[in-house]
């Protein structure tokens, strides 16, 4: 094995690991912040389901392999060469896997955009065709967090009316496992037991939280929208892994070091490796930071991501995870009045800087002898 197949090899396992780093809690954030599920058993759905998106990336999206081997953007030449291709991938996980570290969840299609540009440029000498970069990248790209705001704030509503029509309503209550004992406010703002008047203790009140009572087809509507909570949270994760393993595997199937399957199932394992390992920062921002949210806010973010995600990987439209997901939390955090607009400022200049950093460092990347 040459120098430059290593490079290409070690890019690709760097930039999937820093996906599964960064993007892995997208889908199961809400699962989180709504106390759903705990850390642990929310990191467990994540992975297996965005292993299970990636390998049905294998049969369903091979449209994004095509697409992020830099076809159209550079000459034709480049998207085969695995120097370009090396240093496309060592920018783009560089800047994901900094971002991992602080905690701040970015696009990783929107590090490879950088990461194309950036070593384009310089191998090309400014070669880069902008019509290209506009029309099949980033119009996407900017357009997809916008619907998704709209999208999450426009149906809560919607499914907040259907839930009055079904006569289930919303109550505060002290949770101790499967028991719900009802609770009530105080002027003081002390909580207490409504049936006995008894106060709270501190322990007691850190476990109340919002639960739905009445019945949904004759089922319990709180254990309903848990369960339907964690499918739409599945659904994020497949999704997720099924758009963002081809665009890494395009990589070594641009090059010939890898056919598409071998090189999604390698990116595959790479990215759940990294969601076990280094989730846990990104977690807390996304779960935590942006919104607060009750269980059935919280199905809708994750429903509206979902669905935008899966049609684009469908259709091979390259759509940041990321944009759409934090778009849904901050639908939700207008539609119910605690979105939290410093943290949103601090993802959004991330954001801005994710495509120059990104190409800074495939630049640097491809000047490097090999």
């Amino acid at each position: 094995m040459d120098a430059t197949t290593a490079s290409l090899l070690v890019a690709t396992g760097l930039l999937a690991y820093a996906n599964g780093a960064n993007d892995n809690f997208k889908g199961v954030a809400t699962l989180y912040g709504s106390r759903t599920f705990e850390y642990r058993g929310a990191l467990l759905w994540a992975t297996a389901t965005s292993l299970a998106g990636s390998v049905a990336a294998v049969f369903l999206a091979n449209g994004l392999i095509g697409a992020f081997r830099g076809t159209g953007i550079v000459p034709e030449s480049l998207t085969q060469d695995a120097r370009f291709l090396s240093s496309v991938g060592l920018g783009a996980g560089a800047t994901v896997l900094l971002a991992s570290r602080i905690g701040i969840p970015i696009s990783t299609t929107h590090a490879l955009l950088g990461g194309l540009v950036g070593a384009g440029f310089i191998a090309t000498s400014g070669g880069i065709d902008p019509r290209v970069l506009a029309s099949k990248f980033v119009l996407p790209l900017l357009v997809s967090p916008f619907l998704a705001i709209a999208l999450t704030a426009g149906a809560y509503p919607l499914l907040r009316a259907a839930r009055g029509a079904m006569g289930v309503t919303r109550d505060m209550c002290l949770c101790e496992g499967a028991r719900a004992e009802p609770v009530v406010r105080a002027a003081d703002g002390a909580l207490a037991l409504r049936s006995s008047g008894v106060s709270l203790t501190v322990a007691q009140s850190s476990r109340c939280e919002e639960r739905y009572l009445g019945r949904v087809l004759g089922i319990d509507a709180q254990r309903v929208l848990d369960a339907v909570h964690v499918l739409s949270a599945g659904l994020v994760g497949f999704a997720r892994g099924m758009n963002d393993a081809p665009k890494i595997a395009a990589l070594l199937v641009g090059a010939g070091v890898a056919g598409a399957s071998p090189a999604l199932w390698g990116v595959a394992g790479a990215i759940a490796v990294g969601g076990v390992l280094g989730s846990r920062r990104v977690a807390e921002t996304l779960s935590h930071r942006i919104t607060s949210m009750n269980h059935g806010q919280a199905f809708t973010a994750n429903a509206a991501t979902a669905a935008m995600v899966l049609f684009a990987s469908r259709f091979g439209v390259p759509v940041s995870t990321t944009h759409v997901s934090v778009g849904s939390l901050t639908g939700l955090g207008l539609a119910n009045g605690t979105a939290r607009w410093r943290t949103l400022a601090t993802i959004g200049g991330a954001w801005v800087t994710t495509l120059p950093l990104a190409a800074l460092l495939a630049a640097a990347a491809y000047l490097v002898p090999r």
